[in-house]
């Protein structure tokens, strides 16, 4: 999820123009078949952060645009090598992420620093409310560990215009209405 331009984004933090982290309403995330409850809020932090260690449901303060996803696994075969994504599906739990079709299926690579951006189909990835992200395997180890999980996007910011005048009438007029 490196930036594509002249600098190195260790030294200035330009994550702000692409990262969805803001967006994500951690009080909502949920994971399946953790094992230690709550830690899946962990993985979702600020580009800065991605290297310090700390199945999921992940929803939106607004709908977004994803148009990547970071993924940083653990070490010695723990990294997940599938990623499956569902997107505005409520309710989905393992056996149903199994036998359902996601959005997309992506192979992983064991991506240890988080240099690694996975592009989603952007047409299918629109007006994204809620994201479920469903790892099947990993690359041989017992269990599956994940320490960073970056989405690159847009938000779409809802404009509303307040009601400048309202004109209600309990028994219409017809002289008023020519």
């Amino acid at each position: 999820m490196a930036c594509m331009h002249d600098h190195s984004c260790e030294d200035h933090d330009c994550s702000s123009d692409w990262s969805l982290y803001k967006h994500i309403d951690l009080s909502k995330v949920s994971a399946l078949n953790e094992a230690v409850p709550g830690s899946v809020k962990s993985v979702f932090k600020a580009w800065k952060h991605r290297l310090n260690s700390s199945e999921l449901l992940l929803r939106f303060t607004s709908d977004v645009k994803i148009k990547g996803i970071s993924i940083v696994g653990g070490a010695d075969g723990t990294s997940p090598c599938k990623m499956r994504a569902f997107i505005n599906r409520d309710g989905i739990d393992c056996s149903d992420a199994q036998s359902m079709q996601p959005i997309q299926e992506w192979d992983l690579a064991e991506n240890l620093q988080g240099v690694l951006e996975y592009q989603t189909r952007y047409s299918r990835f629109q007006g994204v409310g809620n994201l479920t992200l469903h790892f099947p395997e990993n690359f041989g180890g017992d269990t599956t560990q994940m320490h960073y999980i970056g989405l690159k996007g847009e938000a779409k910011q809802l404009k509303r215009d307040a009601v400048a005048n309202i004109v209600y009438e309990l028994m219409p007029n017809p002289s008023d209405h020519k």
